[in-house]
């Protein structure tokens, strides 16, 4: 019986033991949990207090640094660079970077309103003007005298006459202005014989716009409609 009791006292020490351990162990895993949230937190904090584009400015520091080390590395390997960066660049990726770069130097933004059209017109013009022509700019200015500059008294009709070259030039602009013009508007031809279920150009729109999506489903109402049997 003694024994029988000493083995059941040992046993319940042993499970206090194994209660204990697992207990410590449960509060250094609390404390750990603990330790980390704040660590977290913390770092978190701290990327708020951060720039909204630095990650993209990260980015561009490790890259930069990474090219000017494999750039050194090049130079003193006595190799050039730049065939050994296309070296680790694919042909997709090559393409990508052209398209890029031809995008960037052709940009067309386009236009939002006529005033903006009317500026890049402008910017085109002053682009395609030849470079300027100063021996004949002085010439000019000192046979107009005062008039060159113009004025509210002065008058310009007669003064200056347009040389044969420039009278071309511009009409061979018109002439490409309207043949681009076709390529971007056509004129949609009236059909005599149709009916006329409108009352102006945009109200005609309208109705060809209710009758691409809903024509079908309303076909029979249409037609009781202009034969009269409609209820």
């Amino acid at each position: 019986m003694a024994e029988t009791a000493t083995t059941s006292t040992k046993s319940f020490a042993e499970k206090q033991r194994e209660r204990m351990a697992r207990m410590k162990q449960l509060h250094t895993q609390r404390n750990e949990a603990r330790a980390s949230n704040h660590q977290e937190v913390i770092a978190e904090d701290e990327r708020k207090k951060l720039p909204a584009n630095w990650e993209a400015r990260k980015r561009q520091a490790e890259w930069l640094i990474a090219d000017v080390n494999a750039r050194t590395e090049a130079e003193t390997k006595g190799l050039e660079y730049n065939r050994v960066k296309m070296l680790n660049v694919s042909a997709a990726e090559a393409d990508r970077v052209d398209k890029l770069k031809a995008k960037k130097k052709n940009a067309d933004p386009g236009f939002s309103d006529y005033e903006a059209q009317t500026a890049r017109q402008y910017n085109r013009l002053v682009k395609s003007m030849p470079a300027p022509d100063l021996a004949r700019y002085e010439e000019q200015k000192e046979k107009y005298g005062d008039a060159f500059y113009g004025g509210p008294n002065v008058v310009l009709q007669g003064l200056h006459k347009d040389t044969p070259s420039a009278i071309d030039n511009m009409v061979k602009d018109l002439e490409g202005q309207i043949a681009k013009r076709k390529k971007f508007s056509r004129r949609r031809t009236h059909n005599d014989d149709a009916d006329i279920d409108y009352i102006n150009e945009k109200n005609a729109r309208f109705n060809k716009k209710l009758e691409r999506f809903y024509g079908e489903h309303t076909a029979e109402i249409k037609q009781n409609l202009e034969r009269g049997t409609a209820i």
